[in-house]
């Protein structure tokens, strides 16, 4: 099982973000308020599960890096006691420049057991960092990243963002080779959306932002420069030299089972998913020691169609007889006319059993996965 724990607070909200998060005042109040709430949910979710083995656990948020190391010690300890966390087991935690800047901290959160911390940079210019309402700068983001290296952290990611208002291509191209220059062992590089109701989605337009032939170029020329790092494109927007890809993440895309804690946070496991309410629902819901009431059942036909959407996410593609053991049904039988279409626009290729999307296909990924998702699947119970 993968373990995620929603970590709620930041110290603003950046203007292009729709996660779930509030601000967290300087008395520190509603940290001690919502540990204490996700140690009795921890407990509640020990006593519903069993000892599971637990192989990834991810802090996010939210802002994570705003625990202090002994509380992010507190509650893994509390998630060895309440599952099995196997040996090697994948500790990644997200922190932002502005709250792990220092060797001292970077070191504690270490020491409490965490071993992949991934830094949200977004941008390494002061313009476009500005433009996302980020609280820190380019200059102290390489600091935040030197900092958590001498403290012994070895596998080091960073948060890269592109498609901004107002950016260049080139612009993006600097910001890359200068994350590049830095040595992380993985970076993730995500096209902007705008989503509704976020100050930067009322501030600005689709006009703003630079031109679909544009945003391809940034996309594919980003690939291209982070592979001749060494930095392997493995999914849509991730990056890793050999060893080192996101085990948490991975588990996600392949359809293993993983559970939510925290408000606002998503579980599914055992064919069903639900959502924790946000706030006062969520803790309401751990005070009564409740289930999310609301759980979505996944048949098999919807665990078929997520598996194909999940894995096409990856380089690695869609086996075709995964989709078959789930479906009952071959993937060609359900969806063959559309993906000969693709493998003839340059957008897919079929080989060894395989299917999946090329470099093209990835960057229209959104737009391919719809339409799969429109075909109507056939009952496979």
């Amino acid at each position: 099982m993968l373990l995620y724990i929603h970590v709620p607070f930041c110290r603003r909200k950046c203007r292009y973000c729709a996660f779930y998060s509030n601000p967290l005042t300087r008395s520190g109040d509603e940290m001690a308020v919502y540990l204490s709430a996700l140690y009795a949910e921890l407990g509640q979710w020990g006593r519903r599960l069993g000892r599971v083995p637990v192989e990834s656990v991810f802090f996010g948020g939210g802002t994570p890096s705003l625990l202090d190391p002994d509380q992010l010690e507190g509650v893994l300890d509390c998630v060895g006691r309440t599952f099995e966390v196997l040996p090697g087991a994948e500790i990644s935690m997200e922190a932002n420049p502005d709250s792990l800047h220092t060797a001292e901290k970077a070191s504690g959160f270490l020491a409490a057991g965490v071993n992949r911390i991934s830094l949200g940079v977004q941008s390494l210019h002061d313009g476009m960092l500005e433009t996302l309402g980020r609280l820190h700068r380019a200059n102290a983001a390489r600091e935040a990243f030197r900092a958590i290296r001498e403290a012994g952290c070895a596998n080091l990611s960073l948060d890269l963002m592109w498609g901004l208002p107002g950016q260049t291509l080139e612009q993006w191209l600097e910001d890359a080779r200068a994350a590049i220059a830095l040595g992380p062992e993985h970076i993730s590089a995500y096209g902007l959306t705008l989503e509704p109701g976020t100050p930067l989605a009322e501030s600005c337009g689709d006009a703003e932002l630079p031109s679909e032939d544009v945003q391809c170029a940034m996309y594919l020329e980003g690939i291209r420069l982070f592979e001749e790092a060494g930095l392997h494109h493995y999914e849509v927007s991730n990056f890793a030299r050999d060893g080192f890809r996101c085990r948490h993440n991975l588990g996600y895309w392949e359809g293993r089972d993983y559970l939510g804690v925290g408000p606002a946070a998503t579980s599914t496991i055992g064919g069903e998913r639900w959502t924790n309410p946000e706030g006062e629902g969520w803790l309401e819901q751990v005070r009564e020691g409740r289930r999310c009431p609301e759980r979505e059942p996944l048949d098999r036909a919807t665990r078929a169609l997520e598996l194909m959407m999940l894995r096409l996410r990856t380089v690695d593609g869609l086996p075709l007889d995964a989709y078959e053991s789930l479906a009952g049904r071959s993937f060609l039988g359900d969806h063959g006319p559309f993906a000969h279409r693709l493998c003839a626009e340059g957008l897919a290729r079929m080989e060894n059993g395989v299917f999946r999307l090329t470099d093209e296909g990835m960057l229209v990924s959104n737009g391919i996965l719809g339409e799969l998702f429109e075909e109507e699947p056939k009952s496979a119970e």
